[in-house]
Formats: C-alpha cells, sequence, structure tokens
C-alpha cells in the first residue's frame, strides 16, 4: 500500500504534481538519526516510508556508520506476555520495517561525524526505549548538530525519546536547549509508567531507559515554562492513514513533536507538509 498525502487532511493543501501525478515533483533531502540498537521501528519505518512514496530522500546515520537495528521486542512482541499485541509494533509497521531492510540508505548509514547539516532540507528524531539507545540520546556529536538545524530553521520533526534529543541540544550562544521558547509534546510520563507498571514483573525497567527521570520529566525541564508542553488527549489508540483523527502533534513554527507511535501518522504527514511548506498551495 502506497501511503500518498490524504486528500484533505493538511490544511486544505493540495501537493503540486506532475502531470501523470505518478511521482510528487518536490524533491527534498532529511537526514533521520538513529542509535546502533533499539530504534522504535513503527517511528522510523512509517515516517521512512511516507517520506519516500512521497519523493522525499531519506539518509541515515548512525553513531560509526555502522547499520541500525531495530527493538526487537517491538517488532515481535517477545517477552511482552499477555501484554504483546497491545504494546508491540502494528503490523503495519512490521511490514513497512520489513520494507525499510531492503532500502539501500538504511543498509549504509553516515556516521554522526560526517553529517553536515546544509545538505539537508530537514530532520527527523525518532524514538526508542530500549537502553541501549543511549548512545543516540547521549550523543554530544549529533546534538551540536541538532543546534544547527534549529539555527537555520530547517524542518525539524522529534517524536517520543527523539525529543529528549532535541531537549538536550545546547545551544552555546545562549546556554539554553534548542527547545527552550518552543511549544512541544513528548512521551507522557503516563504513558512511559504505565508500560513500566503492566511489564515490571518479568522485564524489570525494560521500558525506563532513565528511571531516575522521565521523559516528560526531562523535556519540562529545559523549557522556559512548563506550560509550553502539551500533553494533547488520552492516547488511547493509535492512528492510521485512514484515521488520522487519532493522532496527536505539536507544532511551533518550523519544529513538529509527537509523543507514541500512535501518533506517527499525523507526525508523518505534517512534518511532509512542513518539508514542503513553499511547494504547496491553498485550493481555490
Amino acid at each position: 500500500m502506497q501511503l500518498r498525502v490524504p486528500r484533505g487532511t493538511l490544511s486544505s493543501l493540495t501537493v503540486v504534481s506532475d502531470k501523470s501525478e505518478k511521482n510528487i515533483v518536490m524533491i527534498k533531502k532529511v537526514l533521520m538519526p538513529l542509535p546502533h540498537y533499539g530504534f522504535d521501528p513503527t517511528e522510523v519505518a512509517i515516517p521512512w516510508k511516507i517520506l519516500h512514496e512521497n519523493n522525499v530522500a531519506v539518509v541515515f546515520a548512525t553513531p560509526d556508520g555502522k547499520k541500525a537495528n531495530a527493538d526487537e521486542t517491538m517488532l515481535t512482541g517477545k517477552g511482552l506476555g499477555i501484554w504483546k499485541y497491545l504494546l508491540k509494533a502494528r503490523q503495519d509497521a512490521v511490514n513497512a520495517c520489513k520494507e525499510l531492510e531492503s532500502s539501500p540508505s538504511f543498509n549504509n548509514p553516515i556516521s554522526y561525524k560526517d553529517i553536515s547539516y546544509e545538505e539537508y532540507d530537514g530532520l527527523v528524531l525518532p524514538g526508542g526505549h530500549d537502553k541501549r539507545v543511549k548512545d543516540y540520546l547521549e550523543s554530544k556529536v549529533l546534538q551540536s548538530e541538532v543546534v544547527r538545524f534549529f539555527k537555520a530553521e530547517k524542518a525539524v520533526a522529534a517524536i517520543c525519546h527523539g525529543v529528549v534529543v532535541a531537549a538536550r541540544s545546547i545551544d552555546a550562544e545562549t546556554g539554553q536547549s534548542v527547545l527552550y521558547d518552543y511549544k512541544t509534546t513528548s512521551l507522557l510520563q503516563s504513558q512511559e509508567q504505565a508500560a513500566y507498571n503492566l511489564t515490571r514483573l518479568w522485564m524489570g525497567n525494560y521500558y525506563l531507559t532513565y528511571p531516575e527521570i522521565t521523559v516528560e520529566d526531562e523535556v519540562k525541564s529545559v523549557l522556559a515554562s512548563i506550560d509550553n508542553f502539551i500533553t494533547g488527549p488520552k492516547p488511547l489508540l493509535r492512528d492510521s492513514a485512514s484515521n488520522l483523527k487519532r493522532g496527536f502533534v505539536v507544532k511551533d513554527r518550523h519544529y513538529i513533536s509527537a509523543r507514541w507511535p500512535g501518533d506517527v501518522y499525523n507526525f508523518s504527514f505534517e512534518f511532509l507538509q512542513l518539508l514542503h511548506a513553499d511547494e504547496y498551495t491553498h485550493d481555490t
């Protein structure tokens, strides 16, 4: 199934396409950094698929340029016990991840040190909660590039733990996080604690990347005001290409954020719109 921009879902905007409508004319290039292991398959594969099928090139980056690997628990549900079908990646994401595995760009990532923000039109920061994602969440090299993307006001999208990368990206000129005066969301404390409580008897703190602090609390700590953190409606059901109403994103200028895999279709389509903001035309 191809994931073209849904008609009438993006603020009554229409995509400029060629006469055959087979390929979207707008060519863009975005960066998606990943950890060695543990990226969330939904938050990587679905945005990649939507961008790729709308003629946007995605370049992947890892700490040392070696191929990344998804969190197997999220892909297969192994170890999740009775909560397997509630917590694991949905089949559409699993299928998209299989497609991703055959992508040349995914199999040949660049290293963080080789990122040059000038080469890209946008940046996608996906999530993942396995503790091995810390080589992504804690990379100073990556954080310095995130600062450059923000200062250049390029399109940036962060979802779930990906918002932590942005929160930790400190502008040396101000001493503040790049998110300091932005409105944002992220994985909610209620979501993080719920997943932990459902599985802690046999999985320990697998769902707590940093047991000492939740994602929401860390993100709030870098903002000018906690009022800039937007929780949105209760995240009960996941969105889809055919049901975007279930998802939620926060958009502030050139920055988009979302909470969890259940927001990923809204997140991806809104980022696509932002990426091509100068190439959309209003319906008349």
